[in-house]
């Protein structure tokens, strides 16, 4: 049984740093594009970051280029999301997701699903 656990979520100041990680279990990780998805309250889930198996292409949405990174330790079994200088429009439940094969942003192509983690940025 495939299993994804984000950790890492919380309350952070505007301007300030939170890295979430996600744990992967039942599935070949080395096999998997990783990605990373949010949704804020009455808004649509949206892509945020992915990561190709291993680790070659990251892509991001343009909203978080420059302040979040994408990462993946292969040997872990855990991909990464760096995010730094937060917003408070950054508040969102984020969701890890993993598919077998290539990197997309395109969230119904994505097989498995984590139960998420909030991140709250406060002004």
């Amino acid at each position: 049984q495939v299993q994804l656990v984000e950790s890492g979520g919380g309350l952070v100041q505007a301007g300030g740093s939170l890295r979430l990680s996600c744990a992967a279990s039942g599935l070949t990780f080395s096999s998997c594009a990783m990605g990373w998805f949010r949704q804020a309250p009455g808004k649509e889930r949206e892509f945020v970051a992915a990561i190709s198996p291993f680790g070659g292409n990251t892509y991001s949405a343009d909203s978080v280029k420059g302040r979040f990174t994408i990462s993946r330790d292969n040997a872990k079994n855990s991909v990464y999301l760096q995010m730094d200088s937060l917003k408070p429009e950054d508040t969102a439940v984020y969701y890890c997701t993993a598919r077998i094969g290539r990197a997309t942003m395109r969230q119904y192509e994505y097989n498995y699903w984590g139960q998420g983690t909030q991140v709250t940025v406060s002004s």
